[in-house]
């Protein structure tokens, strides 16, 4: 099960991808100003049973610069297409957080049958609201020009990503992840993480068009997540008709906040909606879904 490293040429610039596991291929998107390490409580139990596919996006970790002609989410969908022709991968599932369930839930309505399912965590479809948009933008506008991520806006930024249950579930998670966004490169700051963040907050209104999925879906939200609220998860599902899960003592970064209970929820999902896949160990509880 060690790990493999491929640096993937697509589109002018260089993905860094972490493969492991075996089994039928799942493809994990982290959220924005996050690499594929947010996936750690996650990993081992999944590369049980899966082929793990984990790409840095472009900025993040390991990866290169955004491709100077990307303009929306469906281009980063598109982006990570040709990451699974080039791994030579037909089908997969994908789970996506954040802005990763965002392109994942594009690259699932433009090629759905490459999905074998869909996990989206904490995330939208819908457009952002103009006042939560401009205000984004705004801090963006900060980042670029000072090539930093000033103090006020770390400050906001982890006031998004947890609540205070981070530090139970992970004591001195909050601070490292602070120290890494004010360490980041000035120069990937400005071609990729600014330019990233006008796309997630600028992204099209997708909610309607979610109705077209065919592919089995879960959506889960933290029960105190700020960025995406439970109401948006609920209105996703809603149009999906699919379940929806609320997930206890948790914000937005759901899955470092409650690993065991995100962990159970994705086994426990994939193994029912992945022809072949391994079942679910049985002796772990399972998760009621809320569909209502």
């Amino acid at each position: 099960m060690s790990p493999e490293l491929h640096r993937i040429s697509i589109f002018g610039s260089t993905m860094t991808v972490r493969i492991l596991g075996s089994g039928p291929a799942l493809l994990l998107a982290h959220g924005y100003l996050f690499d594929h390490e947010m996936w750690a409580p996650q990993i081992a139990a999944l590369a049980a049973r899966y082929r793990l596919i984990l790409p840095d996006l472009w900025g993040h970790g390991g990866s290169g610069a955004l491709p100077s002609t990307t303009r929306d989410m469906r281009d980063l969908a598109g982006h990570h297409l040709a990451l699974l022709d080039h791994l030579g991968v037909d089908r997969c599932a994908l789970v996506g957080l954040s802005l990763g369930g965002m392109w994942s839930a594009e690259l699932a309505l433009m090629a759905p049958g490459r999905v074998s399912a869909l996990v989206l965590l904490a995330t939208s479809l819908a457009a952002e609201p103009a006042a939560s948009r401009d205000a984004y933008f705004g801090m963006l506008d900060l980042v670029a020009d000072s090539g930093t991520i000033p103090p006020p806006v770390l400050a906001t930024a982890m006031a998004m990503f947890f609540t205070p249950a981070i530090d139970r579930a992970s004591p001195g998670m909050r601070a490292r992840v602070a120290e890494r966004l004010r360490a980041w490169d000035a120069a990937r700051l400005r071609d990729s993480i600014a330019p990233l963040g006008r796309i997630t907050f600028g992204r099209r209104e997708a909610l309607e068009a979610l109705g077209a999925l065919t592919v089995p879906t879960l959506v889960a939200t933290g029960d105190g997540d700020m960025a995406r609220p439970p109401a948006e998860g609920q209105a996703m599902a809603d149009r999906i008709g699919c379940p929806f899960v609320r997930i206890p003592d948790a914000g937005h970064i759901a899955n470092l906040e409650a690993p065991d209970f995100v962990t159970r929820l994705l086994c426990d999902f994939l193994a029912r909606a992945i022809p072949g896949a391994p079942a679910r160990d049985r002796t772990a509880p399972a998760l009621h879904e809320d569909a209502s």
